[in-house]
């Protein structure tokens, strides 16, 4: 697997994670707080995630496909970008686990 793969994915992971958090927080100020303002705030940072979401699927299903994963995982790996903060803790994850699959990476030794 090119390096580029897993790249564009970690990328697109940390800005969908980013997003979603300040959509959470966003509304949370418009439902719970009355935030005035809130409103605009969510509704741009709703349609940016929305449509960057698009962008972290396709880039996160080519990585899972050439990673030859289960479909289960896959389905784990997408839904990420829609769970506050669960982006960050997948994509290092399988960051950990794709690295030796990447050209030019160096072959990991067995562990015990």
């Amino acid at each position: 697997m090119k390096r580029s793969v897993l790249t564009r994915y970690r990328t697109m992971a940390y800005v969908t994670g980013v997003l979603l958090i300040l959509l959470t927080i966003g509304v949370i100020a418009k439902y719970l707080l009355d935030v005035s303002g809130a409103a605009g705030f969510t509704s741009v940072v709703g349609i940016a995630h929305g449509w960057l979401y698009v962008l972290y699927l396709v880039f996160a299903f080519d990585m899972g496909s050439k990673a030859k994963w289960p479909f289960g995982k896959l389905a784990w790996v997408l839904l990420a970008g829609t769970i506050p903060t669960a982006a960050f803790f997948v994509e290092r994850k399988v960051s950990r686990e794709l690295e030796p699959l990447v050209s030019g990476s160096e072959p990991e030794t067995a562990k015990a």
